[in-house]
């Protein structure tokens, strides 16, 4: 488990997720060329759960499911 600070919505926040799925995102700002945090935002608007780091994991497989 690895946790990290990120900004979003001009703020800091501490995200704790396996190496995986930091790689896993990394890898998806990329192809969306955006940057971590406006990944991480986006997944934040979209989110049904209330653990924003439930909801990256979910969000990044529900990605990988569709490509």
């Amino acid at each position: 488990m690895i946790k990290k600070s990120v900004v979003i919505y001009k703020h800091k926040t501490s995200i704790a997720l396996e190496d995986e799925f930091w790689e896993a995102l990394k890898k998806i700002a990329i192809q969306d060329e955006i940057s971590l945090s406006k990944l991480i935002e986006r997944v934040d608007k979209l989110r049904t759960v209330k653990n924003l780091s439930s909801a990256l994991r979910v969000y990044i497989i529900h990605y990988y499911k569709i490509i």
